[in-house]
């Protein structure tokens, strides 16, 4: 049996530490209930804060842990949960973490950050050369803090020489039943996904993030630029063309709009192409020829192709996330036709 302990730190989302403890716990016991079989229970969980203390979450839920930190004899696994928003604070909050999470990587313990508490393993320079994701809305900041660190916020999991980590909230979910197929086997993780309700584990969050268009600048001829591209981006647009509507060449142009907005143009007008498609596919029922021609690509294939690179999923996918929940009641064969008509 493995061991895995949850460490709780304030200020997080509750879920980032039960969402794992319960996949964990499941595992070759909830399936082999249900079935009508004696459990076989793989994990041994223990849940611990920095100081033994009661940890309080965003919204006030109060967390007791079994420990401190410093009274874990032994783990297989440690899982640090989310805290927060503001990266700043993060280090003077729980500085005792960062030597803890050396001693036990050192040991030989695998090491997971959930979501933002990825940051934590930054801290403790485990992450440093290595792949690792955190929650979108954060990236660029985790950027600016942590650079020697292979950001890839496009991904809920990435695994780097035994140090893991998951992006958004829930994907603690995705990660933990990443961990119990790697640790148990691939039937043991689809009988815990059965047995819980969830799916196997997803692997990339661009779909469900803010598409990173622009970014904060001074650069008022770039700006300039920017709202052409945005009132526009449904024909074709040159680089000539862009670099005529400010006076510069076409050389200084792509050197300023590069610094500035952190894209090249091209790149720049296929996300907020892929922007827009992605609110259509929210909102409407609109056939995905019809609004990628309407975003500016005659081509529907090369459209897919785009938006799959900017989302990690195709448009059907997409609209499959995210249409709009039909109200209890609704009868769903009167849905089908018109999810059929809509797939691609």
């Amino acid at each position: 049996m493995l061991d895995v302990t949850i460490v709780l730190v304030n200020d997080g989302y509750a879920s980032t530490s039960i969402g794992p403890m319960e996949v964990f716990y499941a595992a070759g016991r909830m399936w082999n209930v249900l079935d009508g079989h004696g459990a076989e229970p793989r994990f041994r969980i223990s849940v611990a804060s920095i100081d033994g203390a009661p940890v309080t979450s965003a919204y006030g839920l109060s967390i007791t842990p079994q420990s401190s930190v410093d009274a874990i004899e032994r783990s297989d696994l440690i899982m640090v949960s989310a805290s927060g928003l503001e990266p700043n604070a993060w280090p003077q909050k729980a500085p005792e973490l960062a030597p803890f999470l050396r001693k036990w990587h050192r040991r030989g313990a695998m090491i997971a950050g959930l979501c933002t508490g990825v940051a934590f393993l930054a801290e403790a320079g485990l992450l440093d050369g290595r792949r690792a994701t955190t929650h979108w809305g954060v990236a660029r900041r985790f950027e600016q803090l942590y650079p020697r660190v292979d950001w890839h916020p496009e991904v809920l999991i990435t695994e780097d020489n035994g140090i893991f980590c998951s992006g958004g909230v829930y994907s603690s979910v995705d990660l933990s039943l990443y961990l119990v197929e790697k640790l148990c086997g691939h039937q043991i993780a689809v009988e815990c996904s059965k047995a819980l309700l969830i799916n196997m584990p997803r692997f990339y969050q661009s779909g469900y993030s803010i598409l990173p268009v622009s970014r904060p600048h001074s650069d008022q001829k770039i700006r300039q630029v920017e709202e052409y591209l945005q009132a526009n981006f449904s024909r074709a647009l040159s680089i000539d063309e862009l670099a005529r509507l400010v006076g510069m060449s076409r050389r200084n142009f792509l050197r300023r709009f590069k610094a500035a907005t952190g894209a090249m143009p091209g790149a720049y007008l296929q996300m907020f192409r892929v922007a827009a498609a992605r609110q259509m596919l929210e909102e409407s029922v609109t056939p995905v020829q019809s609004i990628a021609s309407s975003v500016g690509y005659d081509n529907v294939t090369f459209f897919r192709q785009i938006f799959r690179r900017y989302t990690g999923v195709t448009p059907a996918e997409y609209r499959s996330n995210f249409k709009p929940i039909p109200s209890v009641g609704t009868d769903l064969e009167m849905e089908e036709p018109m999810t059929m008509s809509i797939a691609v």
